[in-house]
This record gives structure tokens, sequence and C-alpha cells, in this order.
């Protein structure tokens, strides 16, 4: 039997949306003690499927989740650092782009447990940029033209896929659950 309603946790937490079974399950937005930290989007049975998970920061995760870990095609912002691209089990995972806004730099190419760690690019706050190994602090020795692998079509299918799962997106921008109180 599915219902809705607002539930509040012992820690001062609550989860407002859709039940089933005595779990969050449909669409739900869920708030940490005190309102420190929210997660705005569908639940399946008690785990976060598509959303947008706000920290008490004001860093913001969207995208997918699997077993309650960012999992699948997500962005997330840090600050003035945003990373577009594929998570695995909560960490950044094979494939993605990590951009500062603010003056440019960015890294693309692949990633393992959350580093750069494997092939890609690296362009630098002055514009220039640099192929080979990213591993966060690029050695130039290290790294040349001949060593990487032939990715523009990896990237072109990938941004590709970005956009599809972007549409996909429910509209949790804060304002579509404002004034709705279930009793």
């Amino acid at each position: 039997m599915s219902s809705g309603g607002r539930f509040n946790f012992d820690d001062g937490g609550s989860y407002c949306g859709g039940w089933e079974d005595g779990k969050a399950h449909g669409h739900g937005i869920c708030t940490g003690p005190k309102g420190q930290g929210e997660y705005s989007g569908s639940w399946s049975h008690g785990f976060e499927v598509l959303g947008v998970y706000t920290w008490p920061s004001g860093n913001t995760y969207q995208g997918t989740w699997a077993q309650g870990k960012r999992h699948g095609i997500g962005m997330e912002s840090k600050g003035k650092w945003v990373y577009k691209g594929e998570w695995t089990h909560g960490f950044k995972g094979r494939y993605g782009v990590r951009e500062c806004t603010g003056n440019g730099a960015k890294y693309e190419g692949t990633w393992s447990n959350g580093l750069q760690d494997g092939y890609g690019t690296e362009t630098y706050s002055d514009g220039a940029h640099q192929p080979g190994l990213g591993n966060g602090s690029l050695n130039a020795q290290r790294g040349s033209g001949s060593e990487m692998p032939q990715n523009s079509w990896v990237s072109l299918q990938f941004y590709h896929f970005l956009a599809q799962q972007w549409e996909g997106y429910p509209k949790t921008d804060g304002r579509s659950h404002r004034g709705v109180h279930l009793v």
C-alpha cells in the first residue's frame, strides 16, 4: 500500500513525500538534523534513485544513486569546481571532466577511486594544456601525446549520453515542493 506524509526522525531530520512498506518510495524530500543537508528527488524502497543532494556548505550533487551512494551519471559542484561524469559506488569513476568555473583550469579523462588516475588532458589556468597521465599533479615528463589514447570519440559519446541524462532530471530546484504540506 502506497501512501505519503511527513515523518520526523529522532535525530531531528525529516522526510516529506511518498512512502511504501515503511520506506521512502516515489518522490520525496529528506533533510538532516536541524535542516542540515537535503536530498530532493525520487526514491525506491528507502534508497535515493535520481535527484539533488545539497550539503550545508552549499555544495551539490545532481544525478543518479545506487544503494545510498552516488553511482551512474552525475554532476557535483564544490565551490568553484564542477565535476560532470561517471560515478562508481560514491567515487568519481571511470570517465569525467572536472573544471574550475573561475579560471578555466580543468581535467578531462579517466578516474579511479575518486582520483585522476589514467589518461586524460589537464588544462591549466593560463590556458595551456598537457595530454598524458592525469595523476592530479601532472608531471609533463611522464605524459606525451603518443601515450594518450584517441578518446575524442569517447568524449563525444559521453557528452551525448550526459545531455540525455540532464533532460530527464526532475525539476528539483527547490521551488517545486514549497507550499506543499502533507499531513
